[in-house]
């Protein structure tokens, strides 16, 4: 799978770690709806440090479809609730 991080790049992830990108996707969506912007802004730096440690850079110089498109690390909660699909950020 191919996550593209917004104004960073993209890193190529195995689906098997798909789940636990997904709970904490969950977690997002639970602080954005009760609106805890500082539970927001912990877990969308560890999902984006997730997909980092987890995947492995693609060069600047290469343009894969991306499977998955993420929020800047800076990114606003009302940014992030017009990326959302009805499953999240990461469609499950």
């Amino acid at each position: 799978m191919i996550v593209r991080i917004m104004g960073e790049g993209q890193w190529k992830l195995a689906d098997s770690h798909f789940a636990e990108l997904n709970v904490l996707d969950e977690e997002l969506l639970g602080e954005m709806d009760g609106g805890d912007e500082a539970g927001f802004r912990r877990t969308l730096h560890a999902l984006l440090d997730k997909v980092r440690l987890l995947g492995e850079p693609l060069p600047d110089e290469a343009l894969e479809p991306s499977e998955l498109i993420l929020p800047a690390p800076d990114a606003s909660l009302d940014e992030v609730r017009e990326m959302l699909t009805d499953d999240g950020l990461i469609p499950g």
